[in-house]
């Protein structure tokens, strides 16, 4: 069991309030991290996935997928949490 895991069992058990369990939780979320273009392209290369298949995955266009490979943008949001999931889990894991 992680020391996450501990402290939150020790929270509900305590019956503290929702608003401060609540920022426990938030506190236990990985870090969202940026990606670089290359790091995008190696991650999508990795699982051998089309530029179309990972746009599929991200719920995102195919032409959204090859600007953030070209470094003409970013992902943001949503997006760039799923990208960091797809690199910690694989595609399995938002699939």
């Amino acid at each position: 069991m992680s020391i996450e895991e501990v402290v939150m069992e020790a929270a509900r058990k305590t019956k503290i309030d929702k608003v401060t369990l609540r920022k426990l939780e938030l506190l236990s979320l990985p870090e969202v991290r940026p990606l670089t273009p290359s790091q995008i392209k190696s991650l999508r290369s990795k699982y051998k996935l089309s530029q179309g298949v990972m746009a599929a995955l991200l719920n995102v266009g195919t032409t959204t997928i090859q600007k953030w490979e070209r470094g003409e943008t970013s992902p943001g949001g949503p997006a760039l949490k799923l990208l960091n999931l797809v690199e910690a889990k694989g595609p399995d894991a938002i699939a």
